[in-house]
């Protein structure tokens, strides 16, 4: 591959060290970007190198503080086609505002389409994110957008750590499809929780119903952890039914207030995220997945 077509990482405000990574391990040129939030609570970008004529990628997740988040890559897109920029390229880890898909009632708004709209008129040519909420929502989206899966890199984590055989649980029969990645990579079985509604109450309880797991270590697989009910839930259901250990893995660790000491109390021995959210639980890195993403997107 020649130097020419290599295209130039720019590692946002709230993704700094990934986009280090990514850079790194892609072997590309890193642009630093200046930041600073002024007094009023207004930002500041700034962008230290050259980007004329060059393809750039920006690194920038977009977890809470959601709005300052999504304002920071904005301006460093426009920033980059000010300066002459050939293509933008926004790496966001977690897309925020992805499960605000769907208008449900009249009034309501599908804010991830008014997201993706203000992002295209920044300057993003195109989007690359991670394990989003709903795939089917980047099809509105006024520019490319793909989509990667860690399941198997948080995977892979387990049974680099000796946990090959584990069991994989998924929450719900929804997210059986997350659960069938990882069991692909830790060659145990999977599985998924049962949801009941009360009929009078209209309240959902977790069951697990027919799940073998006597003397096993399970580790329950999701694309979020937020305030991490589910997973409380379904720790103390695994721990009833006799599993050996239990684990919780994610790709985007929310973590939401005393998420974490809740799951840590329900029995789960560890939680394990990535760094889609700079967290304490962000222990396996998203960069090898992502700069292989653009090595082959910058070959093809």
């Amino acid at each position: 591959m020649q130097r020419g077509n290599m295209m130039k990482i720019i590692p946002g405000p709230a993704s700094k060290e990934l986009g280090e990574k990514i850079a790194d391990l892609s072997g590309s040129e890193k642009v630093t970007v200046i930041y600073k939030v002024f007094p009023d609570g207004e930002n500041y970008v700034r962008l230290e190198g050259d980007v004329q004529n060059e393809h750039v990628a920006i690194v920038q997740t977009t977890s809470a503080p959601q709005d300052t988040n999504l304002m920071q890559l904005a301006f460093v897109a426009a920033a980059a086609k000010r300066n002459a920029a050939r293509k933008v390229t926004a790496i966001v880890p977690y897309f925020a505002y992805a499960r605000q898909d769907k208008a449900f009632l009249k009034g309501e708004n599908a804010n991830v389409e008014t997201v993706a709209a203000m992002l295209h008129t920044a300057g993003i040519d195109e989007l690359i994110t991670v394990n989003v909420h709903s795939e089917k929502a980047l099809a509105k989206f006024p520019f490319p957008a793909f989509n990667l899966t860690a399941i198997p890199l948080l995977a892979e984590h387990f049974v680099q750590r000796g946990f090959k055989g584990a069991f994989a649980l998924a929450p719900d029969k929804g997210a059986m499809y997350i659960a069938e990645q990882a069991q692909m990579v830790l060659g145990g079985g999977s599985g998924h929780l049962e949801k009941e509604r009360d009929p009078y109450t209209g309240q959902t309880s977790q069951t697990g119903k027919n799940l073998e797991v006597k003397g096993q270590i399970v580790i329950i697989f999701d694309d979020i952890i937020s305030t991490g009910g589910t997973i409380v839930g379904a720790a103390r259901i695994l721990h009833e039914r006799g599993a050996k250990q239990v684990f919780a893995a994610c790709v985007h660790p929310l973590l939401i207030g005393d998420a974490e000491k809740r799951i840590l109390e329900a029995g789960v021995k560890e939680i394990v995220g990535t760094d889609s959210v700079p967290k304490r639980a962000s222990k396996v890195s998203l960069a090898s997945l992502i700069s292989n993403e653009l090595k082959a997107k910058q070959s093809g």
